[in-house]
């Protein structure tokens, strides 16, 4: 099978690492001061060979099978600046993560194409937003499993994992982060967490240890896509705590995998429950990782993009030989 060449930019920094576990060639748009969205091929994460730095500055010399928009101002305003007329007509993809903002149920989306794919992370992301007249298709999250982190639950504290939330708020869950640590021991981490008198941000590779050591997983988003932290917690064992909105419903089942309420009072119970009790916590834990693993399986993930990709380019659908170990740190 012909490896493609496929254009994108650098959005969800973990979005994209398990994205370029698909065997074709990534070329990844970047600027000389790395500024958001231009960040190219760069930082922390083991990046496969696949994955190429793609300077602006030499974009109009190159070549391309598809182009992938993961960011609004990426395809309303950046390809026309950068992109070339013959590149801004390949075959296009625009992978949209989130869940409306302005209105949860009549937001129309930016792009409105009927020769375009628009691909949704979640069902619940693809059924809230008017997609217009442009083709969709759900493909969900793929995490690889941790290569050695294996749940403890010895700390008797939860765990969060949220960027930015001092300055996301609400929507974010920060007042219930507020409110509930005075109850329960919860740590936060992530981007901008010691705003938030969080511990500050632990590095993606480094996370699964890190996380592997809590008691239970405590996710306070409202309103967002289903987070890549939260499946990787399931990856590595550990039971969910969270509340019963968006895809959240479809992922935890209480009882089973963790526990899901809108009644923060009944949340804080829980989670009381789950320090008091390890060998609840861990029977839950393995309950959230046999759900992860059936359903976030990277294996399925990369036959989902392969097969979208291939609709798009007009090319085979078939998975060719993995280039990267599947296996996360």
């Amino acid at each position: 099978m012909r490896r493609l060449k496929i254009l994108t930019w650098h959005v969800h920094g973990s979005y994209l690492y398990y994205l370029t576990q698909v065997p074709h060639d990534f070329y990844v748009l970047s600027k000389p001061e790395r500024p958001a969205g231009y960040v190219g091929r760069h930082g922390h994460f083991a990046w496969g060979d696949n994955v190429h730095d793609m300077p602006v500055a030499a974009l109009a010399d190159a070549e391309f099978d598809c182009v992938l928009f993961q960011h609004h101002a990426h395809y309303l305003e950046d390809q026309h600046q950068w992109l070339t007329p013959a590149q801004r007509a390949l075959p296009r993809i625009y992978l949209e993560h989130d869940p409306p903002r302005e209105s949860p149920t009549d937001t129309r989306h930016p792009v409105d194409d009927p020769d375009m794919l628009l691909v949704h992370v979640t069902p619940f992301n693809r059924l809230m937003w008017d997609n217009n007249r442009t083709p969709t298709r759900v493909i969900e999250h793929g995490v690889l499993p941790p290569a050695s982190a294996r749940y403890s639950g010895k700390l008797d504290r939860g765990l969060v994992v949220v960027n930015n939330m001092a300055t996301r708020g609400r929507r974010l869950g920060a007042d219930l982060y507020t409110a509930l640590r005075e109850r329960v021991p919860l740590d936060l981490v992530g981007m901008g967490a010691a705003e938030a008198g969080g511990l500050g941000e632990v590095r993606h590779d480094r996370l699964p240890a890190f996380a592997a050591q809590y008691r239970f997983f405590f996710n306070p988003i409202r309103y967002t896509s289903l987070g890549l932290a939260v499946i990787e917690a399931m990856m590595l064992g550990m039971p969910i705590v969270g509340l019963a909105t968006t895809e959240m419903v479809t992922t935890i089942e209480n009882g089973v995998s963790g526990y899901l309420d809108t009644e923060p009072e009944r949340l804080a119970g829980r989670m009381q429950a789950l320090l008091a009790e390890p060998k609840l916590a861990r029977a839950l834990g393995e309950g959230a990782q046999r759900h992860a693993l059936a359903r976030f399986g990277i294996d399925r993930f990369v036959a989902d993009w392969c097969d979208a990709l291939g609709t798009v380019t007009g090319t085979s659908r078939v998975v060719p030989q993995m280039l990267q170990p599947r296996q996360a740190a």
